[in-house]
This record gives C-alpha cells, structure tokens and sequence, in this order.
C-alpha cells in the first residue's frame, strides 16, 4: 500500500507480525549534504523518557535490544529493525525520524534531498506491508517526522506524518523532552532564525493551498452563531454572558493543523461562540509552545486570514517547540483575575494534540476558585492521559475543567462541537453560583 500524508495502517492486526522492518531511502542534491535517521522510543505522555531511548548514528541499538538502526555507508539508505514483541510496556510509540547534519552551520535543508521514502516490511516473510514517500511535503525544513509506529487497542499501527521541523536533530531532540546541551541548542536557534523567512513563506503558500471554509467567511460565521444559539437553548444557557478565550498549541506536531487551514477553522468556530456569550463579541487568543504569546482578541471584522496574518506570518510569535501549558495558562488566570477583574465567568477552550504536562493539574487545582472554566479539547491520536484523568482530580472547590477527544476535528460537524463544548459548562456554572465563585 502507498500511504500518502496522514494515513494510518494497521500492523499486526489481523497478521501475525513479531519482526518489522523500516527501510529509509534519500537522495542527495549536494554532495556535501549529510542526511541521517533517528528513532524515539517515546512512553504514553509522547515524551522520550530516556537519553538511551533515543536510537541514531551514535546509539544505534535499544538496551534491550528490540530496536536496531543501521545505515549505509552511502549516507543514501538506511533501516530499522523492531522486535514489537520485546518492546516493553513503557513504550507506547516510536517516532521515525530524519535529519540533516549540521544544518546551521551549512546552511542545508530538505530543498538538498529528493526521494525521501520509507517502506515497511515484515522481516520474517519478507513481504512489503506499505511506503511512504513523503519528500514533496517538505523543503525549507532541516528535520522530519517522517511517521509513527503507535500502539491502539492492543494492536500496532503506522501513522504517515511528513512533518517537518527547523533546527535539526536538535529540535526534535527537544520536542521529545531531551535535555539540550548549551551548544546544541544555541546551534538549534541559529538553524531556527536563519530560515524563518523561508518557513513563514512555505507555511503561508500551504496555508492558502488547502482551505477548509467552502463559503465566504461572512456566511459561514452567520450559520455557525445560528447553531450556537440552538445549542444555547437546549442547554439553557440563552441568557450567560461569559468572556470568551481559546489557547492554542503550536508546538511542531500542530505544524499540518497549523499550514492546511484547520487552525482557521477552529478559531472561526469558536468565535461563533463568542458573538453569543461575550459582551463585546470578541474572542481572546493565546497561542503557546514552550514559548507563549498572547494574541489580538478576534471579532467578526479581523476574522478573515487572522491565523496567517497575526500567528504565522508574525516573526516575533514563537512556533513549533515543545509544549509547556503552565505558563501560559497562568496568563489566561492574570488577564482574567487580575487585569480584567470581573464577575463574569471566563470559558477558555484549550486546543492540544498531546503531550501536555501533569504540572497543568497544579494549576487547575489553584484556579478552581476562580470564575474560570477549562474546556480541554484534543485533537490527533495521541493517549491523553493526563487530560482524561481531570474529572477526577481531588483538592477541588468545584470540578473547574472537562476534556474531549475528536481524531479530526475538521470532520465534526458545527452542531456536534457545539454540543459536546457546551455539556459541562452549564453544571459548572450552577455549582460556582451556588459557592459564590460567580454571580
């Protein structure tokens, strides 16, 4: 099977697979370009736990020997051998990546490789289950996430993802939760600041390639307030006036969200929400990675283009780290509690794919006293585990937050979002009326 970008396959089910077997191929446009592959060996949380869970060039084997690269000395191929059955539990996923060497210091990029592919095979019959080739996905890049090999449901699978990131190895290696260097990560912003000006031109040509909304933006924001006003109604909440906010991740695995429009589209529909609730019909935005920058609030008039306009085509807005909540969700409390001080309750919609951190239950905890709700949406197929374990957090005045999964959030419909964003938010708001949180 040829996988294009975004496909998912299963592995083992329905066959009996013990052995698999990634084959890498590139070719190079520059002889003096030097492309190698990594493998992180990642838990449950999307993190890489361990220094030696990180398999290349100088640690090419897994302590307990389950996963083994190798690579020509061609510096054009290379493999990745997976014993699936002596992975141990702790390893939920292995990301495969590739990477060029000292792309700051050269000045190279994946615009220098062509024919990027990866075939998966079974090792013991030999037989070829899928490939990828995803070279034309990238260009300005200096890193790929070229797929994943993920556990579901007992079963393995292969997610073809084509990602790429800016700042090399480094960058993934801090993505993953590594610790850096000094030297590594001052290469890392050098390699980063030297072809910005060439992502934000890639980023905004595949952003306006690919768009989501089908209608005008004037039309579409008007349908969307009709279906938040019968939700409204049904929830009876027709009367609450709330501040409105949406925090967005844009850490490198958002990158696709990020250049194909869904981003837009998400922002679009939460605005609807906010013409109902807010006083001033307004929608605050944070957008954060390791970094965090809050945004221009939104309305009707700046909506069109607003992600490309004020995020990505914004060179002082950091993109595309590793994620880090805390901070910027002590910025929603500050804006909220002590900037804007008011009676009205706040219903901050929080956008991640994956990878948050349990430190979030901290603040949580500490808000549960504040008008604030937290409405956590996920988005990918990432586990979630610390956000699935918010209703049961103990040490709270009120149950102050809800999480919801959807795979593709694009492919719900206006009145499914709405539904399921609004659920919890009624029940909350009697309970903090009923403990003076709220008026």
């Amino acid at each position: 099977m040829r996988l294009s970008k975004g496909q998912k396959i299963d592995m083992t089910k329905g066959r009996s697979l013990h052995r698999l077997v990634l084959s890498f191929g590139w070719e190079l446009g520059r002889p003096d370009v030097s492309v190698d592959a990594s493998v992180f060996l990642l838990s449950a949380n999307n993190r890489c736990e361990r220094d030696e869970d990180l398999i290349f060039y100088g640690n090419p084997h897994s302590t307990d020997g389950a996963v083994q690269y190798t690579q020509d000395g061609s510096g054009r191929t290379g493999a990745l051998r997976v014993s699936l059955d002596r992975l141990p539990d702790r390893i939920d996923k292995l990301a495969i990546t590739v990477s060029i060497y000292e792309s700051a210091k050269r000045g190279h990029t994946m615009n220098d490789v062509t024919s990027l592919f990866v075939k998966l095979q079974d090792e013991d019959t030999g037989t070829e289950l899928g490939s990828y080739d995803c070279g034309s996905d990238v260009s300005q890049e200096t890193a790929i996430i070229v797929g994943e090999l993920y556990r579901y449901q007992g079963e393995w699978k292969f997610n073809a993802i084509g990602s790429g990131f800016y700042g090399g190895l480094e960058a993934l290696v801090a993505h993953y939760g590594l610790e850096l260097e000094e030297e590594t990560s001052e290469a890392s912003e050098v390699a980063s600041a030297k072809l910005e000006e060439g992502r934000q031109s890639e980023e905004l040509t595949a952003y306006s390639s690919v768009p989501i909304a089908q209608e005008p933006v004037g039309s579409q924001i008007d349908l969307r307030k009709q279906a938040v006003a019968i939700t409204l109604q049904k929830k009876k909440l027709a009367n609450v006036v709330a501040r409105v906010g949406v925090v967005l991740d844009i850490s490198g695995s958002m990158q696709t969200q990020y250049r194909s429009g869904i981003v837009q589209d998400v922002v679009e529909r939460l605005l609807a929400i906010a013409c109902q609730f807010d006083d001033n019909s307004t929608l605050d935005v944070w957008v954060y990675d390791n970094e965090f920058s809050r945004m221009p609030s939104v309305n009707e008039t700046e909506l069109e283009h607003y992600v490309k306009k004020q995020i990505l085509d914004n060179p002082f807005i950091h993109k595309f780290g590793r994620n880090n909540e805390p901070p910027v969700m002590e910025d929603v409390i500050r804006k909220y509690t002590v900037e804007e001080d008011s009676s009205l309750p706040a219903f901050v919609i929080f956008i991640n794919d994956g990878g948050v951190l349990k430190s979030i239950q901290k603040v949580i905890t500490r808000s549960a006293v504040l008008p604030i709700f937290w409405q956590f949406v996920g988005i990918g197929d990432s586990s979630f585990e610390v956000l699935k374990r918010l209703d049961t957090m103990k040490g709270r005045i009120v149950d102050n937050a809800n999480f919801i999964h959807w795979d593709r959030i694009e492919r719900v419909s206006d009145e499914e979002l709405y539904d399921k964003l609004l659920n919890e938010f009624p029940a909350w708001l009697h309970e903090a009326k009923g403990k003076r949180i709220v008026r």
